[in-house]
């Protein structure tokens, strides 16, 4: 049996999605609040690096030690149209220069639903296309991702955002794609593992037990809030929720992962909060309840 990892007197296996504090700082600014507590990991979301700059975040990173846990996003493959299609593929090989300019260790995948339906005007109710054209998107950035070396992560979300998000839900679904594109688990292709998305799922640990450690590429962590005010921005601080954290990250590392704790928080109460205060409490939380 695999001994879990001991979080509860340090926290060098902790990062920070940047979203977390998105509100209160730039990404420069996040990078060195997390280098001045010692978070040495960050996973950083494309506006914020446009805002700051791609070469000038790769400085950051190297001057303040900072590594990658994974790097936000690609994805959204569904289009209306053949130009449409061909464009979201171009944006994910941006993507992908992207996070080999930052050296991170996979590109998340949020891989999008039915065309127009973030903004409340979708284009089609075709479920079964959309999902069609996710799994072609994902081939074809494959082959630019095997030739980079840069893995992708696809990210099952739940399902209460299949309409207008990502129309993969669950973490079986996910690996079902995987093992259609990469039967030979070469490393290239895996999943992003993030507990609002999938705790609920009652083949999660089977399915993570499936995944083994070549596909588990990251690991998301925060808590599910009763009630849920806002389904999009109102995740909960881990231990705040019914998230049996822990033992999901027990799951993990049985079957492999030995990576970092990202913790990814939208929420409109912890952006409210002081960055100071939210990144103290986030170390606080790794180490009790992660």
């Amino acid at each position: 049996m695999t001994t879990m990892r001991d979080f509860s007197t340090g926290h060098e296996w902790l990062s920070i999605n940047t979203a977390t504090v998105r509100r209160q700082w730039r990404l420069d600014r996040i990078v060195d609040e997390c280098a001045k507590r010692g978070i040495r990991a960050i996973s950083p979301w494309r506006d914020q690096v446009a805002a700051v700059g791609l070469q000038a975040l790769a400085r950051q990173l190297r001057a303040t030690g900072t590594v990658l846990s994974g790097y936000c996003r690609g994805g959204f493959f569904p289009a209306v149209d053949a130009a449409g299609l061909r464009t979201a593929l171009d944006d994910n090989l941006r993507a992908l220069d992207e996070a080999c300019t930052l050296k991170a260790p996979c590109l998340v995948l949020v891989v999008g639903s039915l065309p127009g339906a973030l903004e409340g005007k979708p284009a089609h109710r075709d479920l079964a296309r959309v999902r069609t054209e996710v799994r072609d998107g994902i081939a074809a950035t494959l082959e630019h991702a095997r030739r980079m070396k840069m893995p992708l992560a696809i990210e099952p979300l739940h399902p209460m955002q299949a309409a207008e998000r990502a129309c993969i839900n669950t973490l079986e679904q996910a690996l079902d794609v995987c093992d259609e594109l990469d039967p030979s688990q070469s490393g290239a292709l895996g999943v992003a593992v993030d507990l609002y998305h999938v705790w609920w799922d009652p083949k999660l640990a089977q399915q993570i037990a499936r995944a083994r450690r070549e596909r588990l590429l990251a690991f998301h962590v925060c808590d599910w809030l009763t009630p849920t005010r806002d389904l999009l921005n109102d995740r909960g601080m881990m231990g705040d929720g019914v998230i049996e954290i822990r033992r999901a990250r027990g799951w993990m590392e049985a079957a492999g992962f030995a990576g970092f704790s990202e913790v990814e928080i939208f929420s409109e109460h912890w952006w409210g909060r002081p960055g100071d205060e939210v990144l103290d409490t986030c170390i606080a939380r790794h180490r009790s309840v992660v």
